[in-house]
Order: structure tokens, then C-alpha cells, then sequence
């Protein structure tokens, strides 16, 4: 099964709250993918060596220099009532259409996926936990990883 029961999913409570509150149309869009499927992903696009952001080193692909853009504030925004993601962020993946299939990744074993039209409408809720999950589209090369700090990278992947 690529699905897992979002009931069962122990950051459900992010999506359930009423500020922010998420629309039972796009909660509905909101897919917690399989251990099984969340580790074949896991390795397939963030790393083959380490379950969790916290363990990356310099030789993962997202502390590489060549995929770097720049890194951005996002918690100011995040912390206001500015619904909209940073404008940074929209530029850097601005060309995403609203259906696009994105994925955000906390770890090797807690997957979402969802749209890009959800994800950027409800972004506030996936930042209840900032310990530098990474988003990324469904071929596409732009993703952004995010950290408690208030700052996020703009990434390119190979």
C-alpha cells in the first residue's frame, strides 16, 4: 500500500488545528506515504546514508555548494499573519503548478504527499516541525529545505 492512515500519522495534529486551519478539501489531499514508500523515496531523491536531516554531512547533495542558491528567512513570515510563503521561496519554484505533486520529507519514514496548490496554501501547518525537512517536486529540480532557525535553502538537485 504507497498510503498510510493520516489518523494514525503522530504530526496529524498540525493539519487538525483551527489556526491555521486547513480545509477539509485539502486535508483530504494530504497523503502520508507508506514506511515502505517514505524510505524508497527517502533514498531515491534525499540520501542514500542517513534516516534524518539531522545526520547529513558534507557529502549529502544538499550541503553540496553546487546545489545551493541562497538561504532565506521564512519564520518572520511564517509568525505573521502573511498567509502566502515568502517571496523568495515563490521565486524559486514560481514555474510549479498548483498541480504539481510535491513531496515533504520530515524523515525517511514520514513522508507527505500532496499538491503544490496545498502545500502553498497550507504551508504554516507542514512548519510545525522545522527540523530541516525538505520539499521538493515531482520532476522538478528546485526544492527547499527548511530549519528551526528561521532560514531555509534553496536547493537545486542534479
Amino acid at each position: 500500500m504507497q498510503y498510510s492512515d493520516f489518523n494514525a500519522f503522530k504530526k496529524a495534529w498540525a493539519f487538525k488545528r483551527d489556526d491555521p486551519k486547513v480545509s477539509p478539501e485539502d486535508l483530504n489531499e494530504i497523503r502520508v506515504l507508506s514506511v515502505e514508500f517514505a524510505n524508497n523515496i527517502w533514498r531515491d531523491y534525499v540520501s542514500e546514508d542517513h534516516l534524518h536531516p539531522d545526520h547529513f554531512t558534507e557529502s549529502d547533495w544538499l550541503n553540496l555548494d553546487i546545489h545551493q542558491k541562497e538561504s532565506v528567512h521564512w519564520e518572520s513570515c511564517w509568525e505573521s499573519n502573511e498567509e502566502s510563503l515568502p517571496e523568495d521561496i515563490l521565486s524559486h519554484v514560481g514555474h510549479w503548478g498548483s498541480d504539481t505533486k510535491v513531496l515533504f520529507c520530515y524523515h525517511s519514514d514520514e513522508v507527505i504527499e500532496t499538491t503544490w496548490g496545498v502545500f502553498s496554501r497550507n504551508w504554516k501547518n507542514f512548519l510545525f516541525f522545522d527540523n530541516g525537512p525538505i520539499l521538493f517536486g515531482k520532476k522538478k529540480r528546485q526544492a527547499v529545505q527548511f530549519f528551526s532557525n528561521g532560514l531555509c535553502r534553496l536547493l537545486m538537485r542534479s
